[in-house]
This record gives structure tokens, sequence and C-alpha cells, in this order.
């Protein structure tokens, strides 16, 4: 039984806002959403920022990379008017200030460990350990993890075992049963593009929960959930809402 929302607001807000940004979380929630996926990298000082390219320059202004950049001057570098005028305020925001946003707003979280190459074990651990340290102090449901990264996610299994994992494939691979074992992981999270439904299948008898990014058309959606998948990240909160499934 899958025990988390059906329907998850892609990095916050999905197309209606800047991505991953605090104005993003906003956006959701003044939809109804109470779940979001977003992403998790870290700075050159190694602090974990809710940021999805590598590299600067598409959503956040700059040139070269996140894992080259200090927080400090990450955090001042524009990360909305890429989108519109009204959001040139936006900025990159800390993984603890978006802890602090949804757990204010009782937002369950799809935290995506998205480790620049070379950075996966110790953004793993960052990432896993902020995440423990916040979650003994607050009162909600607990986040679940995923990573395209499976070092990273053995990582975070090290550190914090008690938070559920699960494993993220572009397409399914030929032994993603075994990788998903060895991670005690809970769920496979695929591009709904190549699921086939010899895999949902597969994926549900092996008694996992199954999620689907991502997922834009209500037709599409209405098909996956009729597959056996569990949950689907959208980045159309306007037409697929909260209480779709």
């Amino acid at each position: 039984m899958w025990p988390y929302p059906k329907v998850i607001a892609h990095r916050g807000g999905g197309s209606l806002a800047p991505e991953n940004t605090l104005e993003a979380f906003q956006c959701g929630f003044n939809y109804g959403f109470r779940a979001a996926e977003f992403d998790v990298m870290l700075t050159k000082d190694l602090v974990p920022v809710v940021v999805h390219d590598e590299e600067l320059g598409r959503t956040v202004a700059g040139q070269g990379l996140i894992c080259e950049t200090f927080w400090a001057d990450l955090a001042e570098r524009d990360a909305g008017s890429w989108f519109g005028p009204e959001y040139a305020t936006a900025r990159v925001p800390s993984f603890e200030q978006v802890l602090d946003f949804c757990s204010r707003h009782r937002i369950w979280m799809n935290i995506e460990i998205k480790p620049a190459q070379g950075f996966e074990e110790i953004t793993g651990k960052i990432v896993a350990e902020v995440t423990q340290d916040f979650y003994q102090k607050a009162n909600f449901v607990m986040p679940l993890f995923s990573s395209f990264s499976m070092q990273a996610l053995a990582v975070a299994h090290e550190v914090a075992p008690e938070i559920p994992r699960g494993a993220l494939f572009d397409r399914i691979p030929k032994d993603w049963l075994e990788q998903v074992q060895r991670l005690e992981a809970i769920s496979v999270h695929t591009n709904q593009r190549y699921l086939k439904k010899e895999n949902a299948r597969s994926i549900k008898d092996a008694g996992l929960g199954l999620s689907c990014y991502t997922v834009n058309d209500p037709d599409r959606a209405r098909v996956l959930f009729g597959m056996g998948v569990d949950a689907i990240f959208t980045d159309k909160l306007n037409l697929i809402g909260p209480d779709f499934a």
C-alpha cells in the first residue's frame, strides 16, 4: 500500500512558477498540493541547496557549476527572472529553508538527491544527515529519498536508515530488483514514457511502490493509474490537481 499522496508537484510548482524556488512551493501549496518533489545538490562549501541543474545559466544567473560556487554567492543570484519579471527576487533556497517551508505547510516531500559528478557519496551523506537532524525535531510524516545515483542512496541508507528510499530509473534496467533490494528501497520511480505494463506488474508483484515522472497529460495519468502506478509527478498543476487520482 502506497502511504503517500498520489499526485506530487514536480519541483515545487511545476510549470507555473520558477522551479525549485520558495515561490514554486508557495504556488503548489496555493493550488492545493500537499506533496512536492525537489532536487538537492551541494555548493562548493558543501551547503545543500535546492536546484536541478549542475550548471548555472538556465534557471540561475551566471556561469559555471553549482559545485564550484559558494553558498553566499549562489544565494544572491537571480533564480526567477528567466520565468518572468515578477519573479526577479526569487533565489535558490537552501535545503533547510525548503524543509522548514514544507514542514510548516504540512507538505510531504520526495527529496531527490542529485549529486554532481564525483560528489555522490558526500551528497548522499550530507542530505541524509540534514534530513535526519531536521526530523528529530519535527513532528511530521517522514519524506522519501530518491536518486538516479545508487551510490548516493546507499550512503543515505547507511546514515539515515529510517528514512525510506526510492530507486530512480529513466528506463527500468534488467537488474532493477537486485538494485532495489540492495538499497532496501520501498519504491521504484521511473520515466512514464518508457514504462511497460509488464514492468509495472512485476514491480507491484514485488510489493513495491511505483511512481512516474513527468506526467502532464490527464489521459496518460489515467492510463498509468490503471496500470497500477501509485503516484505521478506533474508540472501541470492546473490540469492534474492533487485529488486527480
